[in-house]
């Protein structure tokens, strides 16, 4: 007899095979071929497992970056970066006090002039100040600005004149003596120009006619003597702008301003190339002496009863219109950085001319 290892069902010694589990039939004696059936092991459960839930996998909480965020965080950044530049780019290519540069419209050098205060009018210990010049009065000029290194020169006037289609001003002469004919020397201080004359080129050269307060300013340079320096050394006025040196003084005191003005003829005294005497502290030239220049004010006799602390600006109305620094026709007196006179804007002298500021240069 065999036996089904599986069934452990009975067959005869024929059948080769259980018909139910399809397994080989075995003889009943013989030893199993195949073990029991293996089973797949129970678990088991420990009494000395733990009553808590078991633990879980950790967890990772999960923050969404709005793309709208990210761009507006990055957009901030690349703004402060920009300002960053911006600001040294700014500090580094700030003018200096006292740098120059040209103004490529009229080919003139001009200054720079920090902010800061002074005290405008009569300077102290001087005692031939006019009442017009006082009170001294603290002035603040809160604006940077530039200044005309010089006083504007024939030769810039002939590109303003060129470039606007005007004539030259008529050429100056002092008793029938022509000071440059045919304008022919260029560098000389332009002059016979009336106010509106320089109005209209400081406006072309990019600025404007500078304010009594800003002349000043310039003209002082730090200093508070009624001149910035020795005034034979740094400006040409009646006593040394002519062959021989004269006592302008003892002149006028004996003389009417007729003669006076023959006898700076006769000595040939004449306005100089601008720019041949040295320049005060913050290198401007001949703001004492060689030309009277046109500024911006009406004239006023008592503005500084009124004037106000910061840029002021002068009057509001008039009928003239300030000069400052005196010139080669005048006494030392009349080249005091206080001193202001005037002029009716019409005017045209041998004497008179201008410099600009407030222009804005690369």
């Amino acid at each position: 007899m065999k036996t089904c290892p599986v069934c452990h069902q009975s067959y005869s010694d024929e059948v080769e095979v259980c018909p139910r589990d399809r397994a080989r039939l075995v003889f009943k004696d013989a030893p199993a071929r195949f073990g029991p059936p293996v089973t797949a092991p129970t678990q088991r459960t420990s009494a000395f497992a733990s009553s808590s839930p078991p633990a879980k996998s950790p967890e990772f909480q999960v923050i969404s970056q709005q793309p709208g965020n990210i761009k507006a965080f990055l957009a901030g950044g690349v703004a402060l970066a920009l300002i960053a530049a911006g600001i040294l780019y700014l500090l580094h290519s700030r003018p200096k006090k006292g740098e120059v540069r040209v103004n490529h419209m009229d080919g003139l050098k001009y200054v720079w002039v920090p902010a800061g205060a002074f005290m405008m009018g009569c300077s102290p210990d001087d005692h031939e100040c006019y009442e017009f010049e006082k009170p001294p009065h603290e002035v603040a000029i809160t604006n940077d600005f530039w200044m005309g290194q010089t006083e504007v020169t024939v030769d810039a006037y002939k590109r303003f004149a060129a470039a606007r289609g005007r004539q030259m001003p008529p050429e100056p002469s002092i008793r029938g003596r022509a000071l440059n004919p045919g304008w022919g020397d260029a560098a000389m201080p332009i002059v016979d120009v009336t106010w509106d004359d320089a109005r209209a080129y400081c406006e072309w050269a990019g600025g404007r006619l500078p304010t009594d307060a800003e002349w000043e300013y310039a003209a002082r340079a730090g200093t508070t003597t009624a001149m910035y320096d020795d005034l034979d050394e740094v400006a040409w006025y009646a006593n040394n702008s002519g062959r021989q040196y004269l006592d302008s003084l003892s002149l006028w005191a004996r003389q009417d301003q007729a003669a006076y003005e023959q006898r700076l003829s006769e000595n040939g005294n004449s306005m100089h190339e601008v720019g041949q005497k040295p320049p005060n502290a913050l290198g401007f030239y001949d703001l004492l002496g060689n030309v009277w220049e046109w500024t911006y004010d009406w004239w006023d006799p008592n503005f500084y009863q009124y004037s106000p602390p910061h840029d002021p600006g002068g009057a509001t109305s008039g009928t003239e219109r300030d000069l400052r620094g005196g010139a080669w026709t005048g006494r030392p007196r009349d080249l005091r950085v206080s001193l202001r006179s005037r002029r009716i804007p019409g005017d045209r002298d041998f004497d008179l001319g201008f410099r600009c500021a407030d222009m804005d240069l690369p």
